[in-house]
């Protein structure tokens, strides 16, 4: 919100010599959040005077049009002589009153302005446009005056050129604040001052010949306010004060009504719109959209309405979107000149609306449609219900003051009954909550400054006023307190922290996970936690798959990822793509966080949240509701690799990622986990059926890992033989082996026996070292699959499996026979388990 000070001065009666950044530093210590203060016609100069178009000479024979103009302005040049001008607009003539800016003078830049030659002749001076007086980006043509000014006028001060804009970020909370009569009440409580309310107005009592009005959804608009105003003059423009508080304040001006509708708007705080009241068939109506329906707004989009929409109607159908932007058919018309009478036509009556609709409603409308209007804007943060009546009756002395209109007797209203509520608040809750005592008689004071109503003595009964509607508990009332007794008044306490605590053990897993992938090549991204179903078709999953059974959110930042992820690879592979088509091709990248999955949850319970209370702990009863209500939300761990592992240099040629080093990143993070991963052949989407390794901990499954299919390589345009990996972390650890053990080092020399044994080629590996383990007994340290191979002394459907057996005693040196002992034993195991045969 733009707010000119000179506009704020008129409801505050400021200090004379305060500044736009005293009132912004006071403004942020109420907790208003002032952006920027910027300063207009800070490097302005004069003379820039009013002058009157005397002759115009049309200049040739140049690239574009020129014209040498004679201009009268008075005695501001101190000779009373015309001066000449050249200038290359073309939309003002002889006897127009125009802004010229004498030589000596500055514009905003800065700008100087001298005398010099150009096309041929003395140009002394300039014709200026809205742009070059930093009035707006309008440049098309220079600014031309109403007749009434006389030629040397000083049109700084006419045209508000120095003025001062503080620029507030309105949060969602305090929609009160998007006028200037919200942040005037603000500056009024900050500097101690009495407020002028623009919105405390005479106005006069409904009837039944007023514009007729039938609201047919009160649930959407609970009050509606109609005035007419007839006998308007089509000729009328909107003078210059109000031109320029519109354009300080950050909008265009348009037209007399409309001008008069958003400075309404602005002031405070009421979004209005007109109708041309000729174009109006039949009563209003307000009503939710039927099927099919369409709309030409009036920014000439034909817009298709859902029937959530809440709608402006007559009897041809909808003529605006409630609350957010008109219908084209019911448009202000623009004057319109008859050449041949000379006589204007235009929109001589006019219908205003002010009216208050669900912000709700409202804010679901806008964004169905993107169309953030101003008046959307402020519907959906909360507008005061009870000021429509007096922003009407403002539009309507507006009119009648500008245009000559004539306001009609007829005043429709209609009007749910506002509900008034109180909260019963400690008078010491604010001291509780800030840690610091103010007192009964300052807590009354703050909350009547803010318009509360206060009663009671120890315990308070305060009524908010109908313009926030944010304040809905006690904690909303202390916050006010102590803001407004200023945020920088608090004492800084820190609170004391338990000895012996610090990182939990799921943490330092985290922590160590990280660190370990990091060592191997990795890098960790960060992902937005949002899919759509595109992903989920490109990842080839099927119809039943539980990671389809997405969370769908609400209100999504983009309708393409509507759904919480069930996976971390759409973000992980997301991310492998954008890196590869900017050029890195060898990419290794992991990523920690947790899914989003309802598979296994109540579906009673689920999304069912009850609303927990903020003056004292949940119950456990509360808390394991709260939990029930939510999705099951496991932390995971995935990877992504593609191009090279290890790099091509003079050791040798480069050597590509393959699946083996997805398993390989499964292992490196059960190991930091301190557990044993066993890997088995499987089959899930997306890997490649055959290039797809289940992970294991004992027989509970935690992940997968390989080589991604290749149609969800195409489809996803990721580089040939991508390869993945994701493990669920809550189940690797679930047996409680999170905490770490550091390992025990023998002290006696290591015994290493190898051993190769053939086997059926379906067996798996994982099988037979698992049986070799289990044969060696605990004099076993370690055991490494160090070779495979096939060929034709094996015969057809058999493989060799090679592995380096490692025993050590943490006691004794192990003599040549315990050693080969177990291994004998080990083998035996193999032998019986998988029916593996000793090669050679």
């Amino acid at each position: 919100m733009r707010v000119p000070l000179s506009w704020l001065r008129e409801y505050v009666d400021l200090p004379a010599g305060e500044t736009g950044r005293d009132v912004a530093d006071r403004l942020v210590r109420a907790g208003l959040e002032v952006e920027t203060v910027e300063q207009l016609g800070g490097d302005l100069k004069g003379p820039l005077v009013v002058g009157k178009v005397l002759a115009i000479e049309e200049l040739t024979g140049f690239k574009k049009p020129i014209r040498y103009c004679q201009v009268d302005v008075g005695a501001a040049n101190g000779t009373g002589e015309p001066q000449n001008i050249v200038c290359g607009a073309r939309n003002f003539a002889v006897g127009d009153k125009v802004v010229v800016v004498l030589p000596g003078a500055v514009l905003p830049g800065p700008f100087p302005i001298a005398a010099r030659q150009t096309y041929g002749h003395t140009s002394e001076g300039m014709i200026c446009s809205a742009r070059e007086l930093g009035m707006g980006d309008e440049h098309d043509g220079i600014i031309v005056l109403p007749p009434e000014f006389e030629p040397g006028t000083d049109a700084i001060e006419l045209l508000q050129l120095v003025d001062e804009v503080l620029d507030i970020a309105v949060t969602a909370d305090r929609g009160y604040c998007l006028s200037v009569r919200g942040v005037a009440r603000e500056a009024a409580i900050a500097y101690g001052l009495p407020l002028s309310d623009p919105a405390l107005l005479d106005t006069p009592a409904p009837n039944s010949f007023g514009p007729a009005v039938a609201v047919l959804d009160p649930a959407g608009c609970d009050s509606f306010t109609a005035r007419a105003v007839t006998g308007l003059d089509p000729e009328a423009r909107s003078p210059i004060w109000l031109q320029r508080r519109i354009q300080k304040a950050g909008m265009r001006p348009i037209s007399l009504t409309v001008d008069i509708t958003n400075y309404v708007m602005l002031e405070i705080g009421q979004p209005l719109h007109a109708y041309d009241r000729s174009r109006i068939n039949g009563p209003i109506s307000v009503r939710r959209a039927r099927f099919g329906e369409k709309l030409t707004t009036l920014d000439g989009a034909q817009r298709t309405l859902d029937a959530e929409d809440l709608l402006i109607c007559d009897d041809s159908g909808p003529i605006g979107l409630a609350g957010v932007m008109g219908g084209a058919g019911t448009e202000i018309a623009d004057p319109v000149v008859d050449l041949e009478t000379g006589r204007v036509s235009g929109t001589t009556e006019v219908v205003i609306e002010a009216a208050h609709f669900a912000p709700l409603s409202i804010a679901r409308t806008a964004r169905r449609h993107k169309l953030p209007s101003e008046a959307a804007k402020r519907f959906e943060r909360g507008v005061d219900p009870q000021a429509g009546r007096a922003a009407a009756q403002r539009a309507v002395d507006l009119l009648v003051l500008v245009a000559g209109g004539t306001a009609e007797a007829g005043v429709t209203e209609f009007a749910v009954e506002y509900q008034v509520y109180s909260i019963t608040i400690a008078a010491d809750h604010p001291d509780r909550v800030a840690g610091q005592e103010y007192g009964r008689e300052t807590v009354v004071r703050r909350l009547q400054q803010v318009g509360c109503t206060v009663e009671g003595g120890d315990l308070l009964v305060v009524t908010p006023p109908s313009w926030r509607p944010d304040l809905t508990d006690p904690n909303d009332l202390a916050e006010e307190v102590i803001r407004l007794e200023g945020y920088a008044e608090l004492p800084s306490t820190l609170p004391r922290v338990p000895a012996g605590r610090g990182l939990t053990e799921a943490q330092r897993l985290r922590r160590r996970t990280g660190i370990a992938l990091a060592g191997a090549g990795y890098v960790e991204v960060l992902n937005y936690p949002f899919i759509g179903e595109a992903v989920l078709d490109g990842l080839g999953l099927d119809a039943d798959d539980d990671r389809r059974r997405t969370v769908t959110l609400a209100n999504p930042i983009s309708d393409e990822e509507p759904a919480l992820r069930t996976t971390l690879l759409p973000g992980l592979l997301a991310a492998l793509r954008r890196n590869v088509g900017r050029g890195t091709t060898d990419v290794a990248l992991f990523e920690q966080g947790v899914v989003f999955r309802i598979d296994g949850t109540d579906p009673e319970q689920l999304f069912r949240a009850p609303r927990l209370p903020v003056d004292r702990r949940p119950t456990d009863e509360e808390i394991a509701r709260l939990n029930a209500a939510l999705p099951r939300q496991p932390h995971r761990v995935a990877t992504v690799l593609a191009g090279s592992r290890e790099p091509e240099g003079w050791w040798g040629q480069a050597r590509p990622a393959t699946w083996a080093d997805a398993v390989e990143s499964a292992r490196t993070v059960a190991a930091a986990a301190g557990v044993e991963l066993t890997v088995r052949p499987d089959q899930l989407a997306p890997w490649h059926p055959g290039r797809c390794a289940g992970l294991y901990v004992g027989e509970q499954l935690v992940g997968h890992a390989g080589e991604l299919h290749p149609r969800v390589v195409k489809a996803l345009h990721l580089p040939e033989r991508s390869c993945a990996m994701e493990l669920d972390v809550d189940l690797l650890t679930q047996g409680g082996a999170d905490r770490l053990e550091s390992p025990k080092i023998s002290g006696f020399p290591v015994a290493t026996q190898d051993v190769a044994l053939v086997v059926d080629g379906a067996v798996p590996a994982a099988e037979v070292e698992a049986a070799l383990r289990a044969g060696a007994g605990p004099l076993l340290e370690s055991l490494r699959l160090f070779d495979v191979y096939t060929g034709e002394q094996l015969g057809e459907g058999r493989k060799s499996l090679a592995y380096a057996l490692r025993f050590r005693a943490p006691d004794r040196t192990l003599t040549a026979d315990e050693a080969s002992a177990a291994r004998t034993a080990a083998i035996a195991e193999a032998v019986a388990r998988t029916g593996a045969a000793l090669r050679g």
